[in-house]
């Protein structure tokens, strides 16, 4: 799906992953200041959908503003809210062993979920810093005694403020190895958080743009979903490394500074 600049910028609604589009850790990345200006100039429509667990949405509201945009929480959906809701309407009223962040624990919470280290009808694994080897043999052992294993995002590895960092998807690998169990993956670039995106903007697929840094996560999902694509070489993905990929997306740039017209 080949797109130029003007095609994107005519687009009505668009879904911005944020790790290496917006900011790395806590640096901004350039133009991401004015990018988010000329989405409200322009009355866009957008959605930060990010496949990181670890914030909230009134998190990561707060963290944009410390960078020094300012955006409402309502802009915002993470892989955590995607899989809490996954799990509601799977497994109403269940419980889980949850490895991640506050993000991830409170939105289980808030979707009726209940923390069990005995026996949790899911294991879930987030981004955690308290990732550890008793972590993954106590996983190991509940996904052995029968729960499921669920990742959020299926993400390897994402960027930092000091290079690669291992993600979601390098973190459930351990544990998929040792059980024999494939984990299922709730974030990017499943369907179900793609509608989602879609439902919350109001937006069909012709009139949104997904805009993001990772081939086979952003990308794909777009690809998927029948949304035009906007890779930003910001992040994971390499101009060089395209050429692996079966798919392409519409369009490549340096950096969302290049957007605002």
């Amino acid at each position: 799906m080949d797109s130029d600049l003007q095609t994107i910028r005519k687009k009505d609604a668009f879904i911005i992953d944020m790790d290496g589009v917006i900011y790395h850790g806590n640096r901004l990345l350039s133009g991401a200041a004015d990018f988010v200006a000329w989405l409200h100039k322009e009355g866009k429509r957008f959605l930060f959908l990010t496949n990181s667990s670890e914030r909230s949405p009134a998190e990561l509201s707060q963290k944009l503003s410390r960078l020094g945009i300012e955006v409402g929480p309502e802009h915002f959906y993470t892989s955590a809210l995607a899989t809490a809701a996954f799990l509601a309407s799977q497994h109403p009223g269940g419980s889980a062993y949850a490895l991640g962040e506050p993000g991830l624990i409170n939105a289980l919470y808030q979707a009726g979920y209940t923390m069990n280290d005995i026996n949790p009808d899911y294991v879930v694994v987030g981004e955690a810093r308290s990732y550890s080897l008793d972590t993954v043999e106590k996983a190991v052992r509940l996904v052995l005694g029968g729960a499921r294993l669920i990742g959020t995002n299926p993400d390897l590895s994402g960027p930092g403020e000091r290079g690669i960092v291992p993600a979601c998807g390098a973190l459930v690998a351990p544990i998929e190895l040792a059980t024999g169990r494939k984990a299922y993956f709730v974030g990017k670039p499943n369907p179900l958080i793609m509608r989602h995106a879609l439902r919350t903007l109001g937006a069909t697929r012709e009139t949104t743009a997904i805009i993001g840094d990772r081939m086979d996560t952003d990308i794909v999902a777009g690809v998927e979903a029948g949304i035009e694509t906007v890779l930003v070489l910001s992040g994971v993905t390499s101009r060089e490394e395209l050429a692996v990929f079966a798919y392409e997306p519409g369009l490549v740039l340096e950096g969302v500074f290049e957007i605002p017209g």
